[in-house]
């Protein structure tokens, strides 16, 4: 499984799927379109300031509120390789991976990382390394059926590589 590098965006608790994807934008469920909206109405120049492979650091339940699948969608769209959080809320975690988004909570390096840290996960191991100050974390590593599901981008391609099976 693929790791993830790159810039951290930090965001506190209870970030929720209207700020991830504010509700006027889901007339559209094209990616590319929903990514150009991603948390905007929390941080407005996160899409112009977001990079391919850039990480999403928050504390407490981050994607709660509604179940859209529209808020792991966009922030995947957006570049971003992975979010790490205390906590998330229950759906978006689900949604997160049935999209093959990589997520991880992990409370030690959601309350250590900070804005503009540059960080790297190891999806294998768990291990969460802030390059910027030094600091290593260990979060839950992905069990091997979940790391199949990302790695074949989301749940639907996942079931098509298997042939259905």
């Amino acid at each position: 499984m693929q790791a993830a590098h790159g810039t951290v965006h930090k965001y506190g608790d209870n970030v929720d799927t209207d700020v991830i994807i504010p509700a006027r934008y889901l007339n559209s469920s094209d990616p590319k379109e929903l990514a150009t909206h991603c948390m905007e109405d929390i941080d407005k120049e996160f899409v112009s300031n977001v990079k391919e492979g850039d990480l999403i650091v928050a504390t407490k339940n981050f994607g709660c509120g509604s179940s859209r699948e529209h808020a792991p969608i966009a922030i995947k769209a957006s570049g971003v390789s992975c979010v790490i959080a205390e906590t998330f809320a229950r759906i978006f975690y689900r949604n997160a991976i049935n999209i093959g988004l990589p997520i991880i909570e992990c409370k030690e390096a959601s309350l250590g990382i900070d804005d503009g840290d540059r960080v790297s996960v190891d999806f294998d191991t768990g291990v969460i390394t802030n390059e910027t100050k030094g600091e290593t974390y260990q979060g839950q590593a992905f069990p091997e059926f979940m790391q199949k599901i990302i790695d074949s981008e989301g749940l639907v391609n996942y079931i098509n590589d298997k042939g259905g099976a």
